[in-house]
């Protein structure tokens, strides 16, 4: 003798399923959208107590770096090297945490495996 469900319950699974299936595509979706937004977007940052500016896009692409004149000394290049270095690594990072932030907006948190994917 098999055991039944009662009536309300029966064929549950299939439409969950297919809640689930649906949900996950629709996060899919938000997911994308998100990416390609951040992707576009520009953050900007300072470093050496402001005397570097840098502009970088959500897809890591560097689009200026301005160096206030004062910090030009041609006897010690790797002073602004060492800056501008400082400057891009604290920028890249700014653009990870704010992009992981903004992704975990839409995801609830929940680790789908697609990274940030800029």
């Amino acid at each position: 003798m098999k055991a039944r469900l009662p009536k309300e319950y029966q064929n549950k699974g299939a439409g969950n399923m297919n809640d689930m299936i649906r949900q996950a595509q629709k996060m899919q979706e938000q997911v994308k959208i998100k990416q390609e937004e951040l992707a576009e977007r520009e953050f900007s940052t300072t470093a050496g107590g402001g005397m570097i500016e840098l502009v970088m896009t959500g897809a890591h692409e560097l689009k200026s770096v301005k160096i206030n004149p004062d910090l030009i000394d041609p006897e010690a290049p790797e002073d602004l090297e060492d800056m501008v270095i400082a400057g891009v690594n604290a920028m890249i990072q700014k653009v990870d945490e704010e992009s992981a932030a903004e992704m975990e907006k839409v995801t609830g948190g929940l680790d789908l495996g697609m990274g940030i994917g800029l």
